[in-house]
């Protein structure tokens, strides 16, 4: 099991960082950029599908990443499985979306997540934006609704826990999201801002159920959301949703935000990502920028806080050591339970 060199089994730092992750351009790192990112000292990176093209070059572009800040900073994707995979056929493999790979039931989730996770970490990626632990029902959003692992909150909370060994077991950090819950929202947040008009009580066994019972975990994401019982702002601008998170739900982990360039938030970049941090986040996650604007979000971020950074310190202290389990074992494993 290869990996990319720079990654170093729970690699830490305790300067204070820059309080965002940030996208890159394409598939490697002009000059330019480079310079930019040494400057900004993002805390981590996000990649997309316009930064992947095979292995090689994977494993170049997050040793590079690494390289422009000096240091072992967590580069993280989105690999859910289903409609939302980064990192595709026919390098890597082709996973079911979290609904489908639930209905095969929990051992066969975990095995899923540590082969993703073997995938993901033998090309220096070692953070998945997974799992989704948001409650679907009948009338969940399309965009949403199979990226859930269920339409009650045990077996969410189940799956999810499942999900997220099997990552932790090969070295990647899960981000649990989208918290407090997205899952009874009707419209996508990408395009408009979804709204929850339900009393926080009524929401407290079922939607916050799954993201308590994995509290614990070290990196979790807020939701576009606005829940009216609240607040009037989106859930990532709300200092009344964040207190939420950390008290009634008890999540004690680092905190971003989903991606500020989303249109269910309102004003500047800048904007955003200011009242994000105003309300509690830890981190923006800014991803589909101009450079000007990632510029303009670095500054209105600014540095991380020390509780930020020690909860970042913390997370990494998580990063576990490439899994050295035999990915053709744990592959015949998952066919024979599949095959019954």
């Amino acid at each position: 099991m290869t990996t990319a060199p720079s990654v170093q089994a729970g690699a830490s730092s305790s300067a204070n960082h820059g309080a965002t992750i940030l996208g890159v351009e394409g598939l490697s790192l002009s000059p330019d950029e480079r310079a930019f990112l040494r400057e900004a000292d993002p805390w981590g990176f996000i990649l997309f599908a316009r930064n992947v093209d095979n292995p090689d070059q994977l494993r170049r572009l997050t040793s590079d990443l690494r390289a422009a800040v000096g240091r072992d900073a967590m580069v993280m994707v989105d690999q859910e499985g289903g409609r939302v995979q980064r990192l595709r056929p026919p390098h890597w493999t082709d996973w079911p979306a979290a609904m489908d790979s639930a209905a095969d039931g929990a051992h066969a989730v975990r095995l899923r997540h540590r082969l993703m996770g073997q995938e993901l970490r033998a090309v220096g990626i070692d953070a998945d934006a997974a799992p989704c632990l948001d409650v679907a029902d009948e009338a969940t959003h399309p965009f949403l609704r199979n990226r859930c692992f269920g339409t009650d909150a045990e077996t969410v909370a189940l799956m999810g826990r499942a999900a997220a060994e099997g990552l932790l077991a090969a070295g990647v950090l899960p981000i649990v999201k989208h918290m407090p819950g997205h899952g009874r929202t009707r419209v996508d947040s990408h395009h408009d801002l979804p709204v929850l008009d339900m009393a926080v009580d009524d929401l407290d066994g079922s939607d916050f159920a799954p993201f308590r019972a994995l509290n614990d975990l070290p990196l979790g994401m807020t939701a576009h959301i606005r829940l009216t019982q609240l607040d009037d702002r989106p859930a990532t601008a709300s200092p009344a949703v964040i207190r939420l998170i950390r008290e009634r739900i008890g999540f004690r982990g680092l905190l971003m935000s989903d991606d500020i360039g989303m249109n269910a938030l309102s004003g500047t970049p800048a904007e955003r990502a200011g009242a994000a941090i105003a309300a509690g986040c830890d981190l923006v996650l800014a991803c589909n920028l101009t450079r000007a604007e990632f510029a303009q979000v670095v500054e209105a971020a600014a540095r991380m806080s020390p509780e930020a950074q020690a909860r970042a310190d913390a997370a990494l202290a998580r990063r576990g050591a490439p899994d050295q389990a035999d990915a053709a074992g744990l592959r015949a494993e998952l066919a024979a339970l599949l095959a019954g």
